[in-house]
């Protein structure tokens, strides 16, 4: 198993002056989910090297047993560090992809044509294809083989309304997850707030919230074997 992580390179939380990037529980357990059954995953964002950690996600209250262990995994810290640039790679090379989220992706990942081709190139390769939380920003121009929205008319989950209002953030981000997908066509559902679920819809995997991350990286194990 060859798996791509697509990481979010954008740092700032619009005007607010504070700093977001990828959410460590979101990257970790999938991360650690899937190096443990024996798969080889290679970390990239669009600008290469160090992937920018939202700090909220490091903080003792956002701590899991996975972000735990990624605080003291050098390895996983170092491929963190030393992330490789999106435009070098080939989507050929992988067998699935999978972006977690934290609020950057919002701001470059939406709309990063490298992102945005690679995706598709997965897509039309009918390989998994998942996404967490924020991440499924990523799918907001994505197309499918016939010219339509990726999401149009598939089952689909992300980070709910209810939830960017909860955390006070709706005003700062440029789109929310659940308006966009359902403007593009996607078969929006949810569970309550911060509750874990995750949907699949052929090679589409999508998670709501951090709390999903475990699921969807089961989900895109499933479809591997």
């Amino acid at each position: 198993m060859n798996i791509l992580f697509v990481l979010t390179s954008h740092n700032k939380l619009g005007n607010t002056g504070r700093k977001t990037g990828f959410w460590v529980e979101e990257f970790a357990n999938p991360y650690y989910t899937l190096l443990d059954k024996g798969a080889k995953i290679t970390i990239a964002t669009p600008k290469g090297g160090a992937a920018p950690i939202d700090p909220s996600s490091d903080s003792p209250d956002a701590a899991t047993a996975d972000t735990v262990r990624f605080n003291n995994d050098a390895d996983a810290q170092n491929n963190i560090a030393q992330t490789k640039t999106l435009s070098k790679i080939n989507a050929n090379d992988f067998d699935a992809v999978f972006y977690p989220g934290g609020h950057g992706p919002l701001w470059d990942l939406a709309n990063d044509k490298t992102s945005i081709s690679l995706i598709e190139t997965f897509n039309n390769q009918d390989k998994p294809i998942a996404f967490v939380c924020h991440a499924p920003a990523a799918l907001k121009q994505v197309k499918d083989s016939k010219g339509d929205a990726l999401v149009k008319g598939k089952k689909v989950t992300g980070f709910t309304n209810s939830e960017e209002a909860a955390v006070q953030l709706t005003d700062v981000v440029p789109f929310l997850v659940e308006d966009m997908l359902q403007a593009n066509g996607g078969e929006f559902s949810r569970k309550e707030d911060w509750a874990a679920y995750a949907v699949q819809d052929g090679n589409l995997i999508t998670g709501q919230n951090p709390a999903s991350s475990k699921l969807v990286a089961q989900k895109l194990l499933e479809s591997l074997k």
